[in-house]
């Protein structure tokens, strides 16, 4: 039925979520503006309304004269109890029917040291503990049902009611039109969502609302709370399961990333302590040693020769991640990752059961096609198990659009790697100009920083900030590509929507912000020759080298400059503006009293999750976190203090995500998941290749092993020392070999250059000495040996640690078991009362028919 009505603003405060008569609740609302030319769209409208009630929906109108703009009609939408009843039924939601009985056995040590953490009970565990089985109609006397109108929270009332609007046609002609989301994209509808329950920093007047948005804001969202922990139930029974999801594992990550905070923090103060055992260092500074070697030119012409006593101050500064921590921190954090993985199995198996996603994803799987899917498939056929015919996609148009998607990510792909080839040609050409103009620039005369501002530095530091700007750039676009041609694969479910999403956009977020670190720490001073034999990029520039110390300490800088700089914009791009937005639309009715600022106003002027939805809104969430995960991970090695930053970051982003969803947007719908999909394949592929990377960057990035191998083969003396290190890492070049393209413009007397190589003189000049065999053996081997442990390590840990606790493995057995001893006495209990009625309804008929043979 479809109420429009006009009621004075003073009657009655519309800061409520129930219809005028103020029994119903508002589970939907939908809003629309009635256009002069707009005859179509209120055909459309007219027709879909027409069919939504139809399906049980019931719908009432706020006219445009009650909206603040004058212009903007409200359409109101209640499902009744029939209509949950039988689509509760059709999507298999899981309702209660007996109380827990399984004792809580959390008796924790020292509990009392946790206190300040907690939050009230009544926050953490709003609703009682119950053993759940699939709702069923039919049997409706079987479950715990005290009051109809409360039996399904909110969120599956709206998931139920968009579940309906997604299918609903809103054409006579073709049936095939269907659906809110293409009455969105068409303009029919300017917006859908469900309602807040409440003001965020209030709670309703309404005492029929529950006003659990002011709780999550009190509880959850002010910064103030940062060290509390997260209100999980809550969050899933406003938000739903998907939503739920996300801050667990967020919140799981944050968690864990403390004792490896802790960890790379100690292996930083070790370097720091340890500052007097670098012997290397102290020979570089030294004015005797490293201010009497002069090194080969970086570039040509326009580089001069260099005291290597210049790079004193680099080489303090790399040994600070560069020293016997590192190792040690590089094995640590192959197995906390390991640990992660298994304790977040864990914690996800014990939320699958509490929050009734135990066997989900099997039943979801058949049951929910996409509407898109049913849509624009035309062809059918039998379903071997459902026994049902359904619409599917044919072979031939599936590897079509699948060829033509793969071959669009591919292209993504090499227009980031042409771009990191810019990046690398960009660095390879201003460093003779850097080289050139800092040569007598005035910067050098600084006492403090003069000696810090160096070619090296200025050229790494401008290139890492074009390369973070062309990430931002391409993520911005590619966002918007990948989402067109998962759409254009037509996924058959929304899980295979998701994970297809999920696999094109990390492939190219990986190959996004990972290749210029894996340049630096693997390419870059690996291939660059020895002088009057260099190699050239493309015949032209000559390739970078690494400082005497190494590369490690500019892929730190590369590290530090794109893990901070996305996370910065990440809180600008996703706090500030949403803010900004909803502060500009809302000023007029900033002001105004409760009474006449209703509640679907107030939510309709919030920011919106867009046509994307929440999925990619979400999506776009997660996967900002996972690439931090990544350069946690992967290049640890080189930054020890990168997870103590993403612990920092992550606090932070907790109470801005907590901010964001529950002030600045709309309430999303309802979403059940079963896990986080494709997203645990992913982090266990980042698990084991992080071990490769550390492995490699311990070996041939940082200087370690060339360092090791001198101490226990090369040393000076009869003990095993440091002392003539440098000397014995640099070798001797004639410099009247130089050719022309070489050859600076000054003129020195230089002799030495990064390498393990013969002098000239020797027989076998310019090649590689023995000492250079030795320290690659060492490298392969300390790699093997490295890997080799950690796996050892990491599959002994994930075989002693059970995926599913055994609590939980009881409640479940002990919740299958309940259901089919109820389910069965229900039975027996419904054929007693039918034998009765039956036998009753016999004695009657006897009775009558002795009476009439008696007459």
């Amino acid at each position: 039925m479809l109420v429009c009505v006009q009621v004075d603003k003073q009657q009655q405060s519309k800061d409520s979520v129930y219809f005028r008569d103020g029994m119903r609740r508002i589970d939907f609302v939908l809003s629309y503006i009635d256009d002069k030319d707009g005859e179509k769209k209120q055909d459309r409208r007219k027709e879909f309304e027409a069919n939504l009630e139809k399906a049980g929906l019931e719908l009432e109108t706020e006219d445009k004269s009650e909206s603040e703009d004058g212009r903007t009609y409200f359409l109101k939408i209640h499902v009744p109890w029939e209509v949950l009843a039988t689509y509760a039924d059709v999507l298999k939601i899981k309702v209660p029917f007996k109380t827990n009985d399984i004792t809580d056995k959390k008796d924790v040590p020292m509990s009392w040291l946790c206190m300040p953490y907690r939050l009230p009970e009544h926050v953490m565990q709003p609703e009682p503990d119950y053993f759940t089985a699939t709702f069923d109609k039919s049997k409706i006397d079987f479950f715990l049902i005290e009051d109809k109108e409360t039996f399904f929270p909110p969120s599956t009332r709206n998931r139920i009611v968009y579940y309906i609007l997604s299918r609903c046609p809103y054409s006579k002609e073709d049936k095939d039109k269907k659906g809110i989301k293409r009455l969105l994209n068409n303009g029919t509808y300017a917006a859908a969502f469900p309602l807040h329950d409440s003001r965020y920093w209030t709670r309703s007047r309404d005492a029929n609302c529950e006003s659990e948005r002011y709780a999550l804001y009190k509880y959850w969202a002010r910064f103030s709370r940062f060290y509390k922990e997260q209100p999980l139930n809550l969050i899933r029974k406003y938000y739903g399961e998907k939503i739920g999801i996300y801050f667990a594992w967020l919140g799981f990550y944050t968690e864990m990333l403390t004792y490896a905070a802790v960890v790379g923090l100690l292996c930083f103060i070790y370097g720091v302590a340890s500052f007097d055992e670098n012997v290397w260092s102290k020979e570089i500074c030294n004015e005797t040693i490293g201010g009497q070697i002069v090194m080969c030119p970086l570039c040509d012409k326009k580089c001069g020769y260099w005291m290597l006593s210049t790079t004193c101050s680099s080489s303090w500064q790399s040994y600070l991640f560069d020293n016997t921590a590192t190792v040690f921190f590089a094995i640590f954090m192959g197995i906390w990752v390991t640990l992660f993985l298994e304790f977040w199995k864990r914690r996800q198996a014990q939320l699958e059961y509490e929050w009734d996603l135990v066997d989900m994803e099997e039943e979801q799987q058949q049951l929910q096609l996409r509407p898109e899917y049913e849509t624009k498939c035309t062809h059918l056929r039998l379903n071997r198990v459902t026994q049902e015919m359904e619409p599917y996609l044919p072979l031939t148009s599936k590897c079509a659009r699948s060829i033509l998607s793969g071959a669009t990510v591919l292209f993504w792909i090499s227009l980031i790697i042409a771009s990191i080839i810019g990046v690398i040609a960009y660095r390879l050409a201003v460093f003779a100009a850097f080289a050139s103009i800092m040569k007598d620039s005035p910067t050098n005369k600084l006492d403090v920083v003069g000696s810090l501002i160096t070619p090296q530095l200025a050229t790494s530091v401008t290139a890492s900030c074009i390369n973070f700007v062309i990430i931002m750039i391409l993520n911005f676009l590619y966002e918007r590509v990948a989402i067109k041609i998962t759409d254009m694969e037509v996924p058959k479910t929304h899980v295979e929507y998701e994970n297809k999403l999920t696999v094109k956009m990390f492939l190219f977020q990986f190959v996004n912000y990972y290749s210029s670190c894996f340049y630096v720490a693997f390419f870059k001073g690996k291939f660059v020759g020895y002088p009057g034999d260099y190699a050239y990029m493309f015949g032209k520039w000559r390739n970078e080298e690494c400082e005497p110390g190494g590369c490690l300490i500019e892929l730190t800088t590369q590290l530090v400059i794109v893990m901070v700089g996305k996370q910065v914009w990440g809180n600008i791009q996703e706090a500030l503006v949403p803010w900004l937005c909803n502060w500009w639309v809302s000023r007029s009715a900033r002001n105004h009293p409760e009474s006449l600022y209703s509640r679907w106003e107030q939510d309709h002027d919030l920011q919106s999750f867009s046509q994307l939805g929440l999925l990619i809104k979400l999506f776009v969430y997660i996967i900002y976190v996972f690439i931090q995960f990544g350069f946690i991970t992967l290049f640890v090695a080189s930054f020890p203090l990168a997870p103590l930053l993403a612990l920092m970051n992550n606090i932070l982003e907790v109470r801005v995500d907590a901010w964001k969803f529950t002030t600045q947007f709309r309430r999303p719908v309802a979403a059940k998941v079963h896990n986080i999909g494709a997203w645990n394949e992913i982090l266990n592929m980042i698990a084991v290749f992080s071990v490769v990377t550390n492995a490699f960057i311990v070996s041939f990035t940082s200087d370690m092993i060339p360092r090791l191998v001198y101490k226990y083969a090369y040393h000076l003396g009869n003990e095993s020392t440091m002392e003539g290190y440098i000397n014995n890492s640099l070798s001797v070049f004639n410099i009247s070999k130089f050719q022309p393209k070489n050859r600076p413009d000054d003129g020195e007397n230089p002799d030495w250059y990064r390498d393990y190589r013969y002098p000239p003189g020797h027989e076998k000049r310019y090649t590689h000495t023995m000492q250079f065999w030795h320290i690659l053996a060492a490298k392969l081997a300390f790699i093997i040996i490295m890997e080799h442990v950690v796996f050892v390590v990491k599959f002994f840990v994930a075989w002693l640690i059970p995926d599913v606790p055994s609590d939980v493995k009881a409640r479940i057995k002990r919740e299958r078991y309940l259901i089919q001893e109820y389910l069965h006495n229900y039975e027996l209990e419904k054929l007693k009362i039918q034998l009765i009625s039956g036998s009753n309804m016999k004695n009657l008929v006897t009775v009558s028919h002795n009476k009439n043979c008696y007459s």
